[in-house]
């Protein structure tokens, strides 16, 4: 009898159950809805977190399985939280406009309205209209489509050009950098019509939720973003535990033999581009009405460094790796920058971490690319007993007397 996909992987089924603990546990300790042991900020930061790791998810499928080292899905993360927080802006600024034109003699026309909605969003950088790319920007389910559309749209068309060249390797991620930074320095120009250097700001209030506290509504955002990243995680495992999954390592292993066995690499690598894209971009519009504000520097190349660098630390090529990395560098991030260690008195010096933060986070990759590739998911394996073979420069082949062949037969 053919098990069911949770009874093949009771990780998975661990996995959820700690989220679904951990979910618990916090709006326990929520203002919201429990004993107010958890500040709302924290409840924010949590919630951030939770989508930071979500990102790391897709970090994980398209580098640690498919081998395509991409330093660009943080654009694609960005891009996600520019779509919602178009709607977020202009549904609030909509509200206040309406408001203030009510004590007008006469109603206002729709018209006037938009007017007012313009010249309030993009006065700070002296324009007084609508951009064409705020065309839907006042419909909830067209800015949502547009979550997905737009950064899937992106990646697939960069993905074809690139796998179809067959660009691969270092140069492949040179290519996603620099799409990056080309996206980025286009927003930071006003007339890219999303606001310039100044960006979005004030998505934390949401529309229609006026009266709803941030207490609540930051509660609200953590169970969404859980319940976001337990479907990721889901179809995540899904994927890689399938035939495709196979391919796909097959693929980062050796990409020439799949083509030769008749594979098309690239549409396995586009397939896995594209979507993995789109699960940036979901996490993104979920993160950033928790931050309250996005700009172009959230797009910065380095922010899809410090992605490659959570994966890695985490363990590249385990799903919950990826999810531990993020989480644990996160957090550590949010200590050390956000002043709550404790300076470090060296005598002739004193070490402030907010400024040498970014600096033990680099030589901590290091140390982990050096001393311990498999990252924090390898103490798993290690508590399992588990034990990559000790080949010793044996030969690999299927040939008898290899040892492949004496490790399949043991």
């Amino acid at each position: 009898m053919r098990q069911s996909f949770l009874a093949r992987n009771p990780s998975v089924l661990i996995f959820l159950a700690l989220l679904a603990l951990f979910t618990l546990a916090v709006t326990l300790a929520s203002h919201a809805y429990g004993t107010a042991f958890l500040s709302t900020s924290f409840v924010k930061t949590l919630g951030k977190t939770l989508c930071l790791c979500l990102v790391a998810l897709a970090m994980d499928l398209v580098w640690g399985y498919a081998g395509i080292l991409s330093l660009g899905h943080m654009a694609f993360f960005a891009l996600g939280g520019y779509m919602i927080g178009m709607w977020l802006m202009y549904a609030r600024t909509e509200d206040i406009v309406v408001q203030a034109l009510s004590n007008a003699p006469l109603p206002a026309t729709p018209q006037e309205i938009s007017d007012g909605v313009a010249s309030q969003i993009f006065g700070v950088v002296g324009g007084a209209e609508l951009p064409a790319v705020w065309a839907f920007a006042h419909s909830l389910p067209l800015q949502l489509a547009l979550v997905v559309l737009v950064p899937g749209l992106l990646a697939l068309v960069f993905g074809w050009l690139a796998f179809r060249s067959r660009v691969t390797g270092v140069y492949l991620s040179i290519l996603t950098q620099a799409m990056t930074l080309a996206l980025a320095l286009h927003l930071f120009q006003n007339d890219a019509g999303l606001r310039g250097n100044n960006g979005l700001s004030g998505l934390q209030n949401i529309p229609g939720l006026v009266q709803v506290s941030q207490d609540r509504l930051s509660v609200w955002f953590f169970w969404a973003s859980a319940g976001a990243l337990a479907l990721g995680y889901l179809l995540a495992a899904w994927i890689v535990s399938g035939k495709f999954g196979s391919v796909l390592r097959a693929i980062r292993d050796d990409e020439q033999r799949v083509r030769f066995l008749g594979y098309s690499v690239e549409g396995y690598k586009l397939f896995i581009f594209t979507l993995t894209a789109v699960i940036a971009a979901v996490a993104g519009a979920l993160y950033y009405p928790q931050a309250g504000i996005i700009n172009p520097a959230e797009l910065a190349p380095i922010a899809s460094i410090y992605l490659a660098v959570w994966v890695a630390i985490g363990g590249r090529g385990r799903l919950y790796g990826a999810v531990i990395g993020a989480a644990f560098v996160s957090l550590l991030s949010t200590w050390f920058t956000g002043g709550r260690a404790p300076d470090l008195s060296l005598g002739f010096a004193t070490i402030q971490w907010v400024d040498w933060w970014q600096i033990l986070l680099g030589l901590a990759f290091v140390l982990v690319t050096l001393f311990a590739p498999q990252g924090i998911g390898g103490l798993v394996d290690w508590a399992q007993g588990l034990r990559p073979p000790n080949r010793r420069g044996a030969p690999l082949g299927p040939d008898a007397g290899a040892l492949q062949e004496r490790e399949a037969s043991e």
